[in-house]
């Protein structure tokens, strides 16, 4: 990425507060509709070579992988959109896109309306690579169909976007 910032990367309809699910959240700064954009992720790309030799020694990430197998880490470089926090019942989405160059982008949306001051929660579809059991990562949203885990417990055939652990 360039160093300037793009003008449709920022994130208006967004603020950061403290979440009642998780550290800090998003929250709607105003009434959205169904798919309104909120923003890019954003922040350093890397492949997954790349993320395999870092020392993340537990600490706080926030990588997302795109189905290219490209992985954004939004703790360097990234906005607001990182602290979307999950929900297995979520009112938001990913989506990848194409932008003009060819380059792989992951933009959120909401799914449904949404009220100001609304927590936005995405599902995570976590994947973790080391075998981790469910129970590794637990799931604190409260939704009435909670999973229990931040892990994607459904098969996939297709590569999917998704938070890695």
């Amino acid at each position: 990425m360039t160093a300037a910032r793009r003008s449709d990367s920022s994130t208006p309809c967004l603020r950061v507060s403290p979440s009642g699910v998780h550290g800090l959240g998003a929250f709607a700064t105003r009434p959205l509709p169904a798919h309104a954009f909120l923003g890019l992720y954003e922040g350093r790309r890397y492949t997954a070579e790349q993320v395999a030799g870092r020392k993340w020694d537990g600490q706080l990430t926030y990588l997302f992988k795109l189905s290219n197998e490209e992985i954004i880490d939004a703790g360097k470089g990234g906005n607001a959109t990182r602290h979307l926090n999950h929900s297995c019942d979520p009112n938001c989405e990913a989506v990848e896109e194409y932008d003009a160059a060819g380059r792989l982008e992951l933009r959120f949306q909401t799914l449904v309306p949404v009220e100001a001051g609304d927590e936005l929660f995405i599902d995570y579809g976590l994947t973790a690579d080391d075998g981790s059991a469910p129970s590794d990562y637990p799931c604190h949203c409260g939704a009435a169909n909670c999973r229990g885990t931040l892990l994607d417990v459904e098969p996939r055939t297709e590569p999917q976007p998704g938070m890695l652990a």
